[in-house]
């Protein structure tokens, strides 16, 4: 057996972060209730260069708590590679979002909010802070982002 690759530099970090937020399609996205409840779903979604764009009945646990406590914890990848994205949440009405945002959205992700008869809400969630690792000997430097500017 044997050990983890040696870590990437911080550079090649925010590289694939940036690859991964252009290329995958679903995200967890974690909420928790003004209480304290917390909920965690997959959500698919599109991603614009400044903030991931997603979509959710507005009644559902996380719509509800999206709305209310406008923040959420976003992770992509699996446990061995890892990006964690703290961020602030946006409520988009459906008839605020340009046609062609909720377009390039459901070409992207072959799901179209839209077209179903629940009332759906648009989440736009901007990264105030990002964290990219595999192994524990990337954890020292996996801030890549803070307070919404990239560190690298």
């Amino acid at each position: 057996m044997t050990g983890p690759a040696e870590p990437r530099p911080r550079a090649r970090r925010r590289r694939d972060t940036e690859h991964r937020l252009a290329h995958d399609v679903d995200v967890w996205v974690a909420s928790a209730s003004p209480d304290g409840a917390p909920y965690l779903v997959p959500l698919s979604f599109d991603w614009d260069g400044e903030a991931l764009l997603a979509a959710t009945p507005a009644d559902s646990p996380t719509g509800r708590n999206l709305a209310a406590t406008r923040t959420a914890r976003l992770a992509l990848g699996g446990t061995r590679d890892v990006c964690m994205i703290d961020g602030d949440v946006e409520v988009v009405e459906p008839a605020a979002l340009p046609r062609e945002r909720a377009d390039l959205f459901a070409e992207r992700t072959g799901f179209d909010p839209r077209t179903l008869d629940a009332p759906y809400r648009w989440f736009r969630i901007t990264p105030r802070r990002i964290q990219a690792w595999r192994e524990v000997n990337e954890i020292p430097g996996r801030d890549l982002m803070r307070d919404g500017r990239w560190l690298v």
